[in-house]
């Protein structure tokens, strides 16, 4: 189709250009200068759609780049998620087996406890081969009937130690299941954390893939309007030529009407062809305070970065923009020359705690996701922090926003002075 396109084009080029030529030889009723003027029109046309094709392909690289983050990311979350639900499983059978357990040794107290009863109800009797009553009475002497006595003492003090040491064992297996069934919530609501961040970072990844199409789409209609337009440039340049043929021929002859050989021919109708720079590069510039570098060294990483659990500890990372929250506070805090924890559990200790209502820029903001100290990011004044999300990777949130606010319960801890 784009063959025959060109063929059609190609064709329209000659016929116009033949067309032109015939009408300079009839009527000169178009200017050199007027087709001066359309073509640098034209020419201006081009620089432009050339210029925003290249910013096309250069916003597809990034496309691709993030796309291979956000690759790298699922898989790696995905990992995380599998072996999250390995260690719920293993919970779940240690659950389990103390659950046998705790069973078991009910069914013991119970079985030794109606052994006692049977042996109460037998000292109520007054007869029986298995009352004490009747081993006590049937002493021959009174040594003998000690020493019985001490024998039914020793006998039943052992059944109550043997139920104490049940019980006992029956509380530290229960004590156990508590511990292991809030390890079990705990794991639980990481294994829903994870999936959430898995579904946010799919849903980036489709959102990427569908404007990496509307690009190649918009790129491919641009370079056809280019061709369009280099058509359309050569056809004016043709048409240039022959109307500057005609205008030397027309002055030849005048001149040799007049019998003087004054040529006073300017320059004025050449082409200027306008230079575009573009792509600036604009630097961030900082203080030097920590709070400043702080608060804005992760800037560079607003729409080309990505949440992955344990980023952010290594140079491939960093390159890549892959962070978990504590990740980015950490390497935040160490471009501005101060060694910090790379794990919210540690971070949750630095420095010194502040009120809510005394948070300034640059103090750490906790938030009680999955755990209490879930999430952690670098506050910047205006109620808004930044930091490393999940949904988002590296980018400012609004603490007013409802799910953050509904987080946040006042940690806040200021490092430094």
């Amino acid at each position: 189709m784009r063959e025959i396109r060109g063929l059609v084009k190609e064709s329209v080029v000659v016929v116009t250009i033949m067309s032109s030529l015939f009408f300079v030889q009839t009527v000169n009723a178009e200017t050199k200068e007027d087709v001066q003027a359309q073509r640098s029109e034209v020419q201006s046309s081009i620089d432009e759609k050339e210029q925003e094709i290249e910013e096309i392909k250069e916003e597809l690289i990034e496309l691709n780049e993030q796309i291979l983050r956000l690759d790298e990311a699922i898989e790696d979350n995905e990992q995380k998620i599998d072996e999250t639900e390995s260690e719920i499983t293993d919970v779940e059978t240690e659950v389990s087996d103390l659950e046998a357990k705790i069973d078991e040794i009910q069914q013991s107290i119970e079985r030794r406890n109606e052994i006692l009863k049977e042996r109460i109800s037998s000292l109520q009797e007054n007869g029986g081969s298995s009352s004490y009553l009747e081993v006590l009475l049937g002493s021959a002497n009174f040594i003998d009937f000690v020493d019985r006595v001490a024998l039914v003492h020793k006998i039943t003090q052992a059944d109550q130690d043997l139920l104490e040491s049940q019980e006992k064992d029956k509380l530290e297996v229960e004590k156990n299941k508590v511990e292991l069934d809030n390890k079990l919530e705990e794991l639980e609501d990481m294994k829903a954390e994870y999936e959430d961040m898995q579904k946010h970072i799919q849903e980036q990844k489709e959102e990427n893939e569908e404007l990496k199409e509307e690009l190649k789409e918009k790129e491919e209609e641009n370079s056809e309007f280019l061709d369009d337009l280099k058509i359309e440039d050569e056809i004016l340049a043709k048409k240039e030529k022959a109307l500057k043929e005609a205008e030397e021929q027309q002055r030849t002859q005048e001149q040799a009407a007049r019998g003087n050989g004054s040529n006073n021919s300017s320059n004025s109708g050449d082409n200027a062809i306008e230079q575009y720079s573009s792509n600036s590069s604009e630097k961030v510039s900082t203080s030097g305070s920590t709070v400043d570098i702080v608060t804005s060294v992760g800037e560079k990483y607003f729409g080309n970065s990505v949440y992955v659990f344990g980023g952010g500890r290594t140079a491939y990372d960093i390159a890549n923009g892959r962070f978990d929250c504590s990740g980015f506070v950490s390497w935040s805090f160490k471009q501005a020359g101060i060694s910090l924890p790379a794990s919210t559990s540690g971070l949750s200790s630095v420095g010194s705690k502040v009120s809510a209502s005394d948070m300034q820029p640059g103090d750490l903001v906790f938030f009680n996701t999955y755990k209490t100290n879930g999430h952690v990011g670098i506050y910047l004044g205006n109620n808004k922090f930044i930091g490393s999300q999940s949904s988002t990777g590296v980018a400012i949130a609004d603490m007013d926003n409802s799910y953050w606010k509904s987080k946040f319960t006042g940690h806040v801890r200021r490092v430094g002075s």
